[in-house]
């Protein structure tokens, strides 16, 4: 059987390149501005830009201009695409790739055995997008987490994100807002920013917690119509659920590296 040469996917090309894979790395935590990857992979801004310029030309990242400072632009990994993308490549060059990895030969650690992770979501008013990623979290995390959220201008719980959350099944029973100086001095270990005020205000907390930022759009800030801030909502929220899969997913890999290097010790 003739096999033909194949070049690779120019996707895999892209991300072969050093700078470029550490750009993805750090957007699988947190949404960052081109200073901060400057700053972060002690690269000049000028490079930095042009290697972001050719991830979002590939339609892996997207960029929003920042609610706080309409200067700056922060730029977001695209999961779901990017996953699609290794999909259908696994799927072309060996479809075994595909396959489930049998559940016996996963190392699985009960949440039993570990201390809940505690969580905390900051935004502005504490009415939207923090507000679902409390419920969501929760929804996904179950028992291995505790997860709060807070405002720096708390207002009301919107009544989109409750519809929302009730057409998902997710609970919102114990929603509320809050302000941020309601959690300070105590521990957190993420601390995490959905909208960009928010950001700039985050206060410091003890122990050092992981800060991340999720630059989300405030659905509740669309008025041309019912129902497009209720797809707003609706969009937002499903942003927040696969931020949020990723979110446990990376937990729960580094929980597991902790178990084996305690085991190996």
């Amino acid at each position: 059987m003739d096999i033909l040469p194949l070049n690779p996917p120019s996707f895999l090309k892209l991300l072969a390149h050093e700078l470029r894979w550490n750009i993805l790395a750090l957007l699988v935590h947190s949404d960052y501005r081109v200073h901060e990857f400057a700053s972060m992979l002690r690269t000049p801004m000028n490079v930095v830009s042009y290697h972001l310029r050719l991830l979002r030309e590939a339609a892996i990242l997207t960029e929003r201009r920042s609610a706080a400072d309409g200067r700056d632009v922060y730029y977001h990994l695209d999961v779901e695409h990017l996953q699609t993308l290794y999909v259908d490549v696994g799927q072309t060059l060996l479809p075994l790739l595909m396959m489930p990895v049998s559940s016996s030969a996963k190392s699985v650690t009960t949440h039993a055995a570990r201390s809940p992770i505690r969580i905390l979501f900051l935004c502005t008013h504490n009415s939207a997008r923090s507000q679902l990623a409390e419920a969501i979290t929760r929804h996904i995390g179950g028992s291995g987490v505790v997860v709060s959220s807070a405002g720096t201008e708390p207002a009301q719980v919107h009544p989109l994100a409750l519809a929302v959350l009730a057409d998902k099944q997710i609970a919102a029973d114990h929603l509320t807002s809050k302000h941020m100086d309601t959690f300070a001095g105590q521990t957190f270990d993420y601390v995490i920013t959905v909208c960009d005020r928010a950001r700039e205000a985050c206060p410091t907390f003890p122990n050092h917690p992981e800060l991340l930022h999720w630059s989300f759009p405030d659905p509740s800030a669309i008025t041309s119509s019912p129902l497009e801030q209720r797809r707003a909502f609706d969009e937002t929220a499903q942003q927040l659920m696969t931020r949020v899969r990723l979110l446990m997913t990376i937990i729960e890999r580094n929980q597991r590296d902790q178990s084996r290097e305690r085991k190996d010790t």
